[in-house]
């Protein structure tokens, strides 16, 4: 009679490895969690108790006062919507003008492909500066109106890149095979080529919400009217504001009560501005990760 056979076991060296290996990925995963843990943990603690510091993982007073004393303030209720309204439509009309342009691009038959392409490269790599980019908003009407948060976003040029990209990985049978039953361009690119690149417009659109989420330089510049002002904007000025002021509370509550004054302290604010600053982006990863590709740039040739 056989006796069964046991579990192979794996060589010492391996396992050792293996040990290794785990040891060194929990040392990262806590690196890269516990500023966010030690951040949430500041924010929800009673702000006079977190001056005396020794607060790691849990808060010793919870409290949530830091977050009422933040959205008690219109200033900060309203740049909040000012920065979803940015977002939500930066990211919609940007993956949708890119995929547009990309599927241009894509096309062989298109003369001005290479041209375009190249034009698209260079201003990766070329800038007028500061100073004519001012000029140019200025005299296009842009300085101090929402649209310089819409316009010069529309099209990214590393975003077309990566969308042409995948698109010529796409099998040319199916838009060639949808011509011949009379589709034209507008439907193949609609009907055919966007259904197909979901997994690759989901990665880029994740990339354009995180840098229009966390942009502020653009309200800094270009928006500095108080009814356009971002959330990261405003969180930037109570920054600043703190760590000029010091042990003083920031300019950014000098119109709360006493009451409220004496409750707050620059590093309870700033802790709870960056939880809530982050919050929305922490909160669409997970949806958007399952589309998440690897692009290889350049993998197609031409």
């Amino acid at each position: 009679m056989r006796k069964p056979i046991g579990r192979m076991r794996k060589p010492i060296g391996t396992v050792i490895a293996d040990c290794i290996i785990v040891f060194f990925m929990l040392i990262i995963i806590i690196v890269m969690i516990y500023p966010i843990w030690n951040t949430l943990a500041v924010s929800l603690n009673e702000a006079r108790d977190s001056i005396k510091g020794s607060i790691y993982l849990f808060p010793r007073e919870f409290s949530l006062f830091n977050y009422q004393s933040i959205f008690k303030t219109d200033k900060i209720f309203k740049a909040l919507l000012v920065s979803v309204a940015r977002t939500v439509i930066t990211v919609f009309l940007n993956v949708f003008c890119s995929a547009l342009l990309a599927y241009i691009l894509s096309r062989k038959d298109f003369v001005f492909r290479k041209f375009l392409t190249t034009f698209m490269v260079l201003t990766m790599y070329l800038n007028a500066g500061l100073i004519p980019q001012f000029a140019l908003y200025r005299n296009l009407g842009l300085y101090n109106n929402f649209l310089v948060y819409i316009v010069p976003s529309l099209v990214g040029a590393f975003n077309v890149i990566v969308i042409r990209t995948y698109i010529n990985t796409l099998p040319v049978s199916l838009s060639e095979s949808a011509k011949i039953d009379g589709a034209s361009e507008l439907k193949v690119f609609f009907r055919i080529v966007l259904p197909m690149c979901m997994p690759v417009l989901a990665t880029v659109a994740l990339w354009v919400a995180v840098g229009a989420w966390n942009d502020w330089f653009t309200s800094f510049i270009f928006a500095p009217k108080q009814e356009l002002s971002t959330m990261q904007y405003e969180m930037m000025k109570i920054l600043s504001s703190s760590m000029q002021s010091g042990v003083r509370q920031p300019d950014y509550l000098a119109g709360q009560s006493g009451a409220l004054r004496s409750m707050v302290t620059p590093n309870s604010l700033r802790a709870a501005m960056t939880i809530v600053a982050t919050l929305p982006i922490l909160v669409v990863y997970p949806f958007l990760q399952k589309y998440f590709v690897t692009v290889n740039i350049g993998s197609v040739k031409e």
